[in-house]
């Protein structure tokens, strides 16, 4: 490190001696990081720092107070922190997770370990796209300009969210259409490399099919366990999850004939396919009690849930249910309940789902879901400052797309925030 001192006397007419010759001020530590390798331990990368095998298991001790080095996996970033002027190890730190590094010392009295947080801050962007010929969200988040710095999978959590928020009005997979666009406000907490460690979804708007739908976060019960409803205070969630997969892409479709491709006979198919990855968790689309949890021919292995006002619902080709799972038991929206596989007359892994209502085969993605409940009586007016506050910040820092106004292409939107 250079460095310069500048003397000044109070005294104006003293003499002026100049500057005095920089000053090299060596590092007080030299690291040295090391990433673990597939198959190799902490004791041997430690090996490796010269120190005597009391000393190894003195310091492994110390690991062993604060984490478990047989739970390391590769990857882990491990930094030795030696003394410049001897190369004399006095200290390690092993980054556990992007948020906690473990943190090694000596001193008089042996090693000693600390856990340090890695420091984050809060901030909140805003960010828009639309959807454009052969687009999906992906592609229209990708494109914003406002989250071009976010990684890869930043953005792809971003998508889960705000599928999770929009999943009973619009199936992304499906139902989004050219010029359809979407606006949102994220409130996210940020580690200094720039990735996310959480956030939240303060508010946002969906333009689909002319129709703008919008979803502003709020806990009525302050317990932390808020949900997102509509400028009416109407929650976005329905009876139904509109789909029983995270964002996936639909293999077939429900429909009145169609060739079976192991049977290689015209059928119809009463239900739609979702292909995704073998072993990718299914969940119920509803509250329920499990009826059937078994093998069922051509479902191969079968869950059937019956909902309330009529609705029963069947998750078909499953590699295995869950655990815990049987006939007669409740089960919660949102509950896993299997996952993905082949079983029955399946080509490959995917989810055969199926929606009855009074015993009749019904579309699950055109069936009319019933809506769930709104904002309290009790909470009414907190919700209306709080919302008109959200929107506002939105709406000042994103306005809809110019080609909106430039058309004249119809939207039809809800009342404002606080509205009756």
């Amino acid at each position: 490190m250079l460095g310069f001192v500048i003397l000044r006397f109070g005294n104006d007419d003293a003499p002026d001696i100049g500057l005095i010759e920089p000053v090299y001020v060596p590092p007080a530590e030299q690291l040295e990081t090391h990433e673990l390798r597939p198959g190799q331990t902490l004791g041997q990368i430690l090996e490796t720092a010269a120190v005597s095998a009391n000393e190894l298991n003195r310091l492994l001790l110390a690991f062993r107070e604060r984490a478990n080095p047989r739970a390391m996996r590769a990857g882990t970033e491990i930094t030795l922190r030696r003394r410049s002027v001897d190369g004399w190890l006095r200290g390690v730190d092993v980054r556990l997770n992007a948020d906690s590094t473990l943190r090694l010392g000596r001193d008089d009295l042996g090693w000693h370990a600390a856990v340090t947080q890695t420091p984050v801050w809060t901030d909140t962007l805003y960010g828009s796209g639309v959807i454009e010929n052969n687009d999906n969200l992906w592609f229209a988040l990708a494109r914003d300009p406002a989250l071009s710095e976010l990684s890869a999978a930043d953005k792809a959590r971003f998508i889960d969210a705000m599928d999770r928020i929009y999943q009973w009005r619009v199936d992304f997979s499906t139902q989004l259409r050219p010029g359809d666009y979407y606006r949102v406000g994220i409130e996210r907490i940020a580690r200094p490399d720039g990735s996310t460690r959480d956030f939240r979804i303060i508010a946002g708007e969906l333009r689909n099919a002319g129709k703008s739908i919008a979803a502003i976060w709020f806990d009525p019960d302050g317990d932390g366990r808020g949900d997102y409803f509509d400028h009416e205070g109407k929650t976005l969630k329905g009876a139904f999850l509109k789909k029983p997969l995270e964002f996936r892409r639909i293999s077939s479709v429900f429909t009145s004939g169609r060739r079976h491709p192991v049977l290689g006979v015209w059928r119809a198919h009463r239900g739609v396919d979702y292909a995704a990855a073998a072993g990718t968790p299914v969940y119920a689309t509803g509250d329920g009690f499990v009826t059937i949890r078994r093998r069922e021919g051509g479902y191969g292995n079968l869950v059937e849930l019956r909902h309330a006002n009529g609705f029963v619902t069947r998750y078909g080709h499953l590699r295995a249910y869950a655990t815990g799972l049987r006939a007669g038991r409740r089960v919660a929206q949102g509950d896993v309940i299997g996952y993905v596989g082949a079983t029955g007359l399946a080509t490959g892994p995917h989810l055969h789902y199926e929606m009855h209502q009074h015993g009749r085969a019904v579309n699950p993605l055109g069936v009319n879901i019933p809506s769930g409940e709104s904002i309290p009586a009790a909470s009414w007016e907190r919700w209306r400052v709080q919302s008109v506050a959200s929107w506002t910040m939105l709406a000042a820092h994103l306005a809809p797309p110019t080609y909106l106004a430039d058309t004249g292409a119809p939207v039809e939107r809800t009342a404002e925030p606080g509205g009756s």
